[in-house]
This record gives structure tokens, C-alpha cells and sequence, in this order.
């Protein structure tokens, strides 16, 4: 262990009194000799050449005009980092955080920061990195969003957060709860000081989606292979689907050690020997998985899994080379796959037609995000902070039991609430939305425990779990892989911030994953009534959507007229327009979607507080525009709060189609909204977005745009004339 580093920690650590202004460079400038980074460069008089420097100045601007002085980010390193700085302060140490002073109420003031008393310093810590996410607001429009803030409290701790996501909206426990705070002593690891320095030098090599794309795309390849495989042998294609679904799983428990270490991998190793005990000895397993008990296969005592994928766990046949692929796919690490792309490259693998283009048709993670935030992160973290700050005036008040009841019921109130995709697919956002809520969650639990110590504990079995998330799919083959998808990603998160098993049976039969159709149900759904030997659909009506908090999703692109007749038929289609009376005949499909979710919005009762789609960018377009506008001008209005009027949807492969796509999220009643403009970094192997603001926040327009709204405006009679305007 280099001895700098025990000189460094012994220099620092403890060291009582000095303001973070006496102290913070110089703790800083020696860490990056600890780290072996470069050190901050000197500070200029022209900023924008102030790439990395301490007290880096940014100023505070709204629609292009300046609002107040200078504000400075205490260590800033251009498409890396944001640090603020803050010292805790012990009795008799300066009193005031130089041009801060302002952020705390007097009694918080005089106690914040004392390491003794967790809860203030808690508080201190918090105000740090929400004033450095502000900084980040405040950046120049050239300057990408740094995909990290630190708070440092000098001498003693780091916290850090990331947001990969390139929109600076969501920066959240970086990796995960219980490794984002690293004391002066976790320096002495190797890990921990190259994570630190890969946050100087390098920080998009820390996303770990971008690791995880490349293990997912490979174990999608290798099913691939043994699917077509077992297809050309004879067996119908639901059936491989989840016979290889099942393998799946059971190669992800074992790699979280729900099964023992390498077990699976080890049947496999041995049938590749022997192919005829193949299906006795999977059989044999997964029967033991779905009760619980000894499984011979593995020699050992297995946990209840139950749940769907093992209540009637067929095993096919394979051969030498089947077995070989599939432990090819178990030797790859399962902890690292990526949920939110695994759904649509295992739906591709699986499926004849998809298999030449495999990895074309998956929805990378960055733009699956770009909706959801939005949606669904931005209203919850509000919340949050609502409730941060009434814990902070409870504590000041000394209540610190009602302090801990907010948070304890703003935890309730995550456990609680729902998320609908109802054109959910592979279940990619419906999991992306489970990781962000988890993730808030481990914030609000981990602020439990510094408020109250043990009550965190006792809400170990009481957590957002997969139930909330509910989808409605019409194809049973993309609902079943929606439903693992979900499990999987669930269980990750589960180990991400727990070092305990989950308690059995592992996985539940929610049945939160729907398989029909979300715009039409008639008499008799799902058959057609056959008369006179044309199919009929009787009674066409609109079916229910689950009650929902949110909703979000990418319904299908069919277009409208010819498209639509040919995947569904005239019959189908006159019964869409009978059962949808309000959707005007030549709108887009996916404006089914959105017209419903827009009358929820507004519906008696409900519960829905936000919704939010993927639709064509032809959503602009008259036809479309017109559901847009009824909603938008109705008695009870909605609004659109945030909108990329032209966004990529560029498929992640070398020669994938690229497609564009407009997002829009709604919420009822009337508000200024968010319209997006985008810079795209783009290349097959990696996708990421970095988007700002377009135009200052107004009243967004159906025609996507902010300000007058013309689309509906006649031509001045002075110009009317035989010839039209260019």
C-alpha cells in the first residue's frame, strides 16, 4: 500500500476546526496526488476556458436573461464532475459557510455539521447536493451534463451520485446504497481509488450499461443459436420460448446465489457429457425449485421459487452442441445483464423472422429514460424534496419522531403506487421505471436509518416490488418475457442495496402483466364471431386500464389507414373507429393510446397524475394533432409538461433503420412546460442523449411548439389570392 496514502488519511482524518474555505483545495489537490489525477488547472479570467478548476463560476439564467451575481462550483472538471465541499463544524469553529449562510434556519446553522449529530450533518450534506445539482442547471449550454456530483466533507467523507443519462435530472447513489458514501478510510482499497479516479478521468467507463449492453447482446446471440436449433427440429416456437426462458432464470439464481454457486453450470458441464440425462436432470431441478426442497441434480437444498416459470417446467431435448451453447451463456455473468434491452434481444432470439437482424430491434436504455424521467421521476422527487424540507424545519423544531414519520409515510406511499405501460412489450419500461423508483427508494431508506437507526430495518419486508408495475400486452410471447424481465431486474435491485435473500417463494404469481388488447374488447374477446363467414366483432367498446399513478410506454407504430388495414383487417379496424367514436378515422394508431390515457387524466377520481408515450413525430400532423387539441382545449384541460417534437429512435446496430419519433408527457390542468431540443452521440455500440431546454418553459402548443398558437389561425384576407403562400 503506497505510503502517501496513510500520510494523507492521517493528515486529514479528524482534524477538527477550519472553515471548508481554509481547507478544502488543499484536501482536494492531495487527493488527486492519492488518486494519481492531474491537479485542478489555474483559474482564468475568461471562463469558458475553465474546464477544471476550483470555484468555477456559473451564472444563474432563465430564457437567455441573467438572474443575480456569479455562484461558484467549489471543484468543477468538465464532463465529469460537479464537487461541492463542505466541512462539518465542531463548537467553536466558524459559524458560516462563506455566501451560504442563507440555506439553513439559525438553530440548523449553529448545529449543522457536527459529526456527532447525524441527523444535522444528514441535513448538511443534503443541501450540498442539491446546490450542486443547481450548479449543474447553470452550466453553459455548450458544457454536457457532468455525469457525477460529489459532496465532500473534508477530511472525513465523500458522497457521491451519478446520472448517465446525459439530462442532469436524475443523479442518484452511485454504485448503489451501500457503496456511495466513501470514508477517508476506504481510500486504503484498490477499488474504491480507482472508482474515485475514473470519476476524474474517464466517468462514462463507470455506466454500467453500457457494460451490461455488450454481456446482454452476447447471451441473447447464444439463444439465438439454440432456438433456431430447436425449431428446425420440430418444436413450436412458445413452447422453446419458454423452455429457454426458464433456463434463463436459472442461470441468473445461480449468479446471485439464490441457487449455489456454478450448480446449473455444472448440470450443464455434466449432460454436455451424458445429453440423454438432460431432461431428468433439469427436470428433476426445476420441479425442486417451484416447491422447495433437495434437488438430486445438484446435491444440495434448493429454495421455493414458484411463481409462473416453474409451475410447469417442460424440459426439451437437446443435444451435445444445444447443451454447449446454453453453458456458454451460463459462464457469462448474470448480475451484469441489462433488463431494460434483455426483453426485446431475447424476443428477437426467439423469433425466426427477428434473428438475421438480432440486436437491431432493442430500445437502448438512454432513450427509454428520456420518457420516464419525466413522467415519473421528476413529480416524485418533488415530493421528496417536500418532504426533505419538512424533515429539516421538524428537526430544527426538535420533533425528531414526526420527522421520521414524513419519510416513513412518504416510503408508504411508494410502496403503494402504480405504473402502467399498456402497450408494454418486453416490459423495457416498465423496468427502467422500477429501477428509478427503487432507486429514490434507497434514498428514502437510507435517510430513514440516519434519522431513526433501526427503523429502516423494519421495513425490510415491506419495499416497491413488481406488483406495482402493470402492463397490458396483446402478444403472450413479449408478455411472458415482460414478466421475467421484471424478476430479473427486481432481484437485482434487490442485491444492489441487500445483502439478504428475498423471502420465499422467490418470485409471485402477480398476473400484473395483462395479455389482450388495450383499445378494443367486443362480445366474446378474444375470438371474432364468425358470420356468414366473415369475422365480426360484436359490441366494440374500449377495455379498462388498471388504475394507475402513471403511465408510460411505446405504443406500436402502424400508422394509419393501409397499414392498419393490412396488420388487422377491415373488420378489425371499423370496429376500432366504432369503439373509439372520439379519435377522428385518420389519426395514427398510437393516438389510441394517448387519447385514452388524456381522459384519465381528467376522469372523477383518478389517481393518474401524469402519462407519458413514444408516438410517431407525425403526432404534429392535422389529424393527429386534433386528439391533441381536444384534450389540451377541453373543459377540463390537460397540459403537456415536457416534448422532443423530433427525436431519434435510431436502432442500436451497424445497419438498423433509423426512425423518428416524438415524446410527449401530460398532466391535467394548466401549466408552463418543457419543450427539448437534442444533440445525439450515436454509434452501434453506444447510445446516449444530451438534450437542453429548446425555448424558454410556455404553453406548449398540439403542434409541439411553444408560444402563439397558429395551427388553427385563417390566412389574412390579404393574402388571399390565386396563387398560395410559399
Amino acid at each position: 500500500m503506497p505510503t502517501d496514502i496513510e500520510q494523507f488519511i492521517a493528515r486529514w482524518q479528524g482534524r477538527e476546526g477550519g472553515a471548508e474555505r481554509a481547507n478544502y483545495a488543499l484536501f482536494l489537490t492531495e487527493l488527486c496526488d492519492v488518486l494519481d489525477v492531474p491537479r485542478p488547472d489555474p483559474a482564468s479570467a475568461a471562463h469558458e476556458h475553465n474546464d477544471y478548476v476550483f470555484e468555477r463560476a456559473v451564472i444563474r439564467r432563465t430564457g437567455g436573461e441573467r438572474l443575480g451575481g456569479n455562484k461558484r462550483i467549489d471543484l468543477y472538471k468538465k464532463n465529469c464532475f460537479i464537487l461541492e465541499a463542505k466541512q462539518s463544524r465542531w463548537t467553536g469553529a466558524s459559524g458560516d459557510l462563506s455566501g451560504q449562510g442563507e440555506m439553513f434556519e439559525p438553530t440548523a446553522q449553529r448545529n449543522a455539521g457536527r459529526r456527532g449529530i447525524e441527523r444535522n450533518w444528514d441535513i448538511l450534506m443534503r443541501n450540498a447536493r442539491q446546490q450542486a445539482e443547481q450548479y449543474a442547471l447553470m452550466l453553459p449550454a455548450e458544457h454536457d451534463w457532468p455525469p457525477f456530483i460529489i459532496v465532500c466533507d473534508v477530511g472525513h467523507a465523500f458522497e457521491i451520485y451519478a446520472d448517465f443519462n446525459g439530462k442532469g435530472r436524475d443523479y442518484t447513489q452511485f454504485p448503489d446504497r451501500q457503496g456511495f458514501r466513501v470514508y477517508l478510510e476506504d481510500l486504503r482499497r484498490a477499488d474504491v481509488r480507482e472508482r474515485l479516479r475514473l470519476i476524474w478521468t474517464d466517468p462514462q467507463a463507470l455506466d454500467p450499461t453500457k457494460r451490461a449492453a455488450k454481456a446482454t447482446r452476447e447471451v441473447a446471440e447464444r439463444l439465438a443459436e439454440v432456438s433456431k436449433s430447436l425449431e428446425a427440429r420440430g418444436f413450436e416456437a412458445e413452447q422453446v420460448a419458454h423452455f429457454l426462458m426458464r433456463c434463463l432464470f436459472t442461470m441468473f439464481a445461480e449468479d446471485v446465489e439464490l441457487l449455489p454457486r456454478h450448480s446449473f453450470a455444472t448440470v450443464l458441464a455434466d449432460c454436455a457429457q451424458a445429453p440423454d440425462s438432460f431432461q431428468h436432470m433439469v427436470g428433476q431441478l426445476w420441479a425442486a425449485m417451484n416447491t422447495g426442497g433437495f434437488a438430486f441434480a445438484i446435491k444440495d437444498q434448493v429454495r421455493k421459487f414458484n411463481g409462473e416459470f416453474f409451475r410447469h417446467p417442460a424440459v426439451l431435448p437437446l443435444n451435445r452442441e444445444e447443451i454447449g451453447e446454453l453453458l456458454v451463456a451460463a459462464g457469462k455473468d448474470w448480475r451484469n445483464v441489462e433488463p431494460a434491452i434483455f426483453g426485446s434481444l431475447l424476443e428477437g432470439a426467439l423469433t425466426a423472422s427477428e434473428r438475421s437482424r438480432l440486436g437491431a430491434h432493442y430500445t437502448p436504455r438512454a432513450y427509454v429514460e428520456r420518457l420516464v424521467l419525466p413522467t415519473i421521476m421528476e413529480p416524485l422527487r418533488a415530493d421528496w424534496h417536500n418532504v426533505g424540507v419538512a424533515v429539516e424545519k421538524l428537526l430544527a423544531e426538535g420533533q425528531a419522531d414526526a420527522a421520521i414519520g414524513a419519510v416513513r409515510d412518504f416510503h408508504d406511499q411508494l410502496c403503494v403506487l402504480k405504473v402502467l405501460d399498456p402497450a408494454c412489450g418486453t416490459g423495457n419500461f416498465l423496468y427502467v421505471a422500477m429501477d428509478k423508483i427503487k432507486q429514490l427508494e434507497d434514498e428514502v431508506l437510507e435517510a430513514l436509518s440516519a434519522l431513526g437507526g433501526q427503523e429502516a430495518l423494519a421495513l425490510d419486508r415491506h419495499r416497491v416490488g413488481p406488483h406495482q408495475f402493470l402492463g397490458i400486452e396483446v402478444n403472450p410471447r413479449a408478455a411472458a418475457i415482460a414478466e421475467l424481465v421484471l424478476w430479473i431486474g427486481f432481484l437485482q435491485l434487490h442485491y444492489r442495496s441487500n445483502r439478504e435473500h428475498p423471502d420465499e417463494p422467490i418470485l409471485r404469481a402477480y398476473h400484473n402483466i395483462e395479455c389482450r388488447d388495450a383499445v378494443l374488447t367486443w362480445d366474446g374477446y378474444p375470438l371474432p364471431k364468425v358470420v356468414d363467414g366473415e369475422e365480426t366483432y360484436p359490441s366494440p367498446r374500449r377495455p379498462d386500464w388498471p388504475m394507475a399513478d402513471f403511465i408510460v410506454g411505446n405504443p406500436p407504430f402502424l400508422g394509419k389507414g393501409e397499414p392498419m388495414r393490412e396488420a388487422f383487417g377491415d373488420a378489425y379496424l371499423q370496429a376500432l373507429w366504432l369503439g373509439n367514436p372520439k379519435v377522428n378515422k385518420s389519426a395514427d394508431f398510437v393516438m389510441y393510446w394517448w387519447d385514452r390515457a388524456a381522459e384519465l387524466l381528467t376522469a372523477k377520481n383518478t389517481v393518474l397524475r401524469r402519462f407519458g408515450f413514444v408516438t410517431t413525430n407525425s403526432i404534429t400532423q392535422v389529424f393527429n394533432r386534433r386528439v391533441v387539441e381536444r384534450h389540451l382545449a377541453g373543459t377540463r384541460p390537460i397540459t403537456i409538461v415536457f416534448a422532443v417534437p423530433d427525436h431519434p429512435w435510431t436502432k442500436a446496430s451497424k445497419d438498423a433503420a433509423s426512425v423518428r419519433i416524438a415524446m410527449t408527457t401530460a398532466e391535467a390542468g394548466e401549466r408552463d412546460g418543457v419543450l427539448y431540443s437534442d444533440r445525439m452521440k450515436h454509434s452501434w455500440t453506444a447510445t446516449s442523449l444530451e438534450g437542453r431546454a429548446g425555448a424558454p418553459p410556455g404553453s406548449i402548443n398540439a403542434d409541439l411548439t411553444v408560444g402563439a398558437d397558429i395551427t388553427g389561425s385563417g390566412p389574412l384576407r390579404a393574402n388571399v389570392g390565386p396563387r398560395p403562400m410559399a
